[in-house]
């Protein structure tokens, strides 16, 4: 429930709309596509998880079968993924609440929300899990009744406001790709984002009891679910209403439901992705607050990132991350309307890396079996080596996208380098100030 609590967020709820508007029907074969990647992610985490379950994840994993760098780096790659996701996941919130406040600054309501997000996260790793599985109960009950929904009114043709519902309209605006594949393609940056989260179930793996017997069954079953989840509520979402319909102003769940006549089922559902967002940025502070106590313990973060408190949570790294968090209010305060789009397509920056580490992992755990040095858990990454290196150029075809788009994804693109030549820095300084404490 926390990889399900985690992956379903603003991606689906509220970027899905914005990227309809943009790449229409061809939206679905982009969901579709980066659906099977991360079918694949998903298998390499599992077979890592089962190998050796850890809190510090793929962090640990990384250290282990490519290197201590390895680890250093692509920590704080998934902390920057967290980091700008959760700035957009509390824009998404301000942007919700304008539909009942369209007065109230956005910043305020981002604010509140970090606010109280901060507060469950620093109690206890309980109220965490008690918060976040009926978050993500709440937002499978609403995707679930959104697929009911929407095929029944697909199935009559229902009249949806002035359009009417059928599969007619996924070619009768211009066809499937109404601005072409290349558009279709430059979406994918924002679906890999959309996907992302999914390896938070990795991370939990560390703290949950009986991971061998556990696990498997849980990447199996949220493998499955997100693909019917994402690629269904896309595909509805394309036959429901002409893509022209929907905007990256409010959530596209919402434009279908206030469109049915029925009183009050709009605010019902601005109610569900609202809960979604908060959701979301929640297992954001839970994971990085982890992942910084792992790279802390090494002495590759802040020794303050590594702080625990008696009930056992890492505040440290909690407030460490919340740190951002408040820049992210600033960043709405200042260009309210850009806020999600350039917090989404840093953080897409961070999936990637994170998503082609577990792949690498992967790989170097399979050469190790080969050679003996250790076992190869049963539960196991299907096609591989071959499965491993199409995902891994499916990635990297991703981040060559984004240099040629004309928004924030090709300025996050240009931050790139900047962000690994800070690692790398920070890396050499750590290496240097080890050497001399050893001399």
């Amino acid at each position: 429930m926390i990889a399900i609590g985690g992956a379903i967020g603003v991606g689906l709820f509220l970027g899905a709309g914005g990227r309809l508007a943009t790449a229409g029907p061809s939206l679905v074969f982009a969901y579709a596509v980066c659906g099977a990647a991360a079918f694949f992610v998903m298998r390499a985490l599992g077979e890592l998880v089962l190998h050796r379950p850890t809190a510090g994840s793929f962090v640990e994993y990384a250290r282990e079968f490519i290197g201590p760098w390895a680890g250093f780096a692509s920590g704080w790659m998934y902390w920057v993924n967290w980091a700008m996701t959760g700035v957009a996941e509390i824009t998404a919130v301000g942007i919700y609440v304008k539909k009942w406040l369209p007065d109230l600054p956005q910043w305020i309501t981002a604010l509140i929300a970090l606010a109280a997000l901060l507060a469950i996260n620093l109690l206890s790793v309980r109220l965490f899990g008690e918060l976040e599985f009926w978050f993500s109960v709440v937002k499978v009950l609403a995707i679930v009744v959104f697929l009911v929904v929407g095929a029944g009114l697909v199935a009559t043709s229902a009249h949806i406001g002035d359009g009417q519902a059928g599969v007619a309209n996924l070619t009768a605006h211009h066809g499937l790709f109404p601005h072409g594949v290349g558009i279709a393609l430059m979406s994918l940056q924002a679906v890999v984002f959309a996907y992302s989260a999914i390896e938070l179930i990795g991370i939990a793996a560390g703290e949950t009891h009986n991971p061998r017997a556990v696990l498997p069954k849980a990447i199996n079953s949220v493998v499955w679910r997100i693909a019917i989840f994402y690629v269904g509520s896309v595909l509805l979402l394309a036959m429901l209403l002409p893509w022209g319909s929907y905007s990256g102003a409010e959530s596209p769940f919402v434009t279908v439901f206030s469109r049915l006549g029925i009183p009050g089922v709009g605010d019902v559902m601005n109610v569900v992705v609202l809960t979604a967002a908060l959701s979301s940025c929640n297992s954001g502070l839970y994971s990085t607050g982890r992942i910084l106590r792992a790279l802390a313990d090494k002495g590759e973060a802040p020794a303050f990132a590594g702080k625990m408190s008696r009930r056992h949570v890492p505040y440290g790294g909690i407030l460490f991350t919340s740190a951002v968090y408040v820049l992210g209010v600033v960043l709405n305060y200042i260009v309210p309307k850009e806020a999600f789009d350039i917090a989404m397509a840093i953080a897409s920056l961070g999936v990637v890396a994170t998503w082609a580490t577990l792949i690498l992992c992967q790989l170097r755990l399979r050469r190790a079996a080969l050679r003996g040095e250790v076992e190869r858990p049963s539960y196991r990454m299907p096609g591989a080596p071959y499965t491993g290196w199409a995902t891994l150029g499916f990635l990297a075809l991703v981040i060559v996208l984004m240099a040629f788009s004309d928004g924030p994804e090709f300025w996050a693109f240009c931050s790139l380098p900047v962000i690994l030549l800070v690692i790398a820095a920070s890396w050499k300084w750590i290496q240097s100030r080890r050497a001399a404490a050893a001399s």
